[in-house]
């Protein structure tokens, strides 16, 4: 009897394949997907973000004007006055394209007071600066910091003067 009911029993059958996709379409399809994701994520992710419009001359200067006003008490006022004259001597060949960077302050103040988009006002304070420097520069004058304070005043208030006048 037992041999009888071994032969009604039949090998285990192949597993039957009813997808009516093949197993390579899926993988396929899965790669590419994952791929356009990834691709997505990584634009996404490398999207610049719009550049910052260049600084006017202004700001620069007012910036390091700031910058230098923090560093008063630690630099000597001969060294201070050099740094402050070529703040301004940048931003006025920056903004007016004059030459004050190339020229002595006699010179610059001559050009300046012929033809130039300054007030009376801003040459005035601009000529007392270019004098208060010179003389710390070369004359040798023993100056304190509240000298290099007064430099630093004439100069913001010049950059100031020049913005209400340019508006």
């Amino acid at each position: 009897m037992s041999i009888l009911i071994a032969e009604e029993f039949h090998d285990i059958a192949q597993p039957v394949d009813y997808s009516l996709i093949p197993p390579w379409l899926v993988f396929v399809v899965a790669f590419v997907a994952l791929s356009l994701v990834g691709l997505v994520v990584w634009l996404f992710a490398r999207r610049r973000k719009p550049p910052l419009p260049p600084k006017l001359p202004r700001e620069i200067a007012f910036e390091e004007l700031e910058q230098i006003r923090r560093e008063i008490s630690k630099m000597s006022p001969y060294r201070f006055s050099i740094r402050v004259s070529d703040i301004l001597r940048r931003y006025v060949t920056q903004q007016y394209g004059l030459p004050a960077i190339r020229q002595t302050s006699i010179e610059f103040l001559t050009a300046a007071t012929k033809a130039s988009p300054f007030s009376t006002e801003e040459k005035l304070l601009l000529e007392d600066f270019l004098n208060r420097c010179d003389l710390i520069k070369f004359a040798r004058y023993e100056a304190t910091t509240s000298d290099s304070e007064l430099l630093l005043e004439e100069a913001i208030r010049f950059v100031q003067g020049g913005q209400l006048a340019t508006v």
